[in-house]
């Protein structure tokens, strides 16, 4: 018969269970509270050298958005989309970007499923 798990330690009973449940819940807590603080978040994103400026929240929300004059042609209404496309693109690639960063500060680097 075996004899357990005495090669792999934290796979037998023991207090390793509880002292990696704990962690568990720690490591919860602390992603729980930095997507929290993610949320809050204002990116700026920007297209056409600063022409169109977006501000996207944490939430992935649009919360500002400005438009230079010089852009506005009643001609080419496809470009001012292409624009305003690009800014937002920019400022969610940034937002996931800060994410990551911060979400691998809790993780040590491990990809959690959420």
């Amino acid at each position: 018969m075996a004899k357990g798990f005495r090669g792999m330690p934290g796979m037998g009973m023991g207090g390793n269970v509880g002292n990696l449940m704990a962690q568990a819940q720690k490591m919860q807590r602390e992603i729980e509270a930095a997507q929290a603080e993610l949320k809050l978040l204002k990116i700026d994103g920007t297209a056409g050298g600063g022409q169109v400026k977006l501000t996207l929240g944490g939430d992935h929300l649009i919360y500002g958005l400005e438009i230079s004059k010089d852009v506005i042609d009643p001609e080419d209404p496809e470009m001012l989309s292409d624009l305003i496309i690009a800014a937002y693109n920019s400022a969610s690639e940034e937002l996931e970007k800060v994410s990551a960063e911060k979400l691998d500060k809790i993780t040590g680097g491990v990809k959690l499923p959420f």
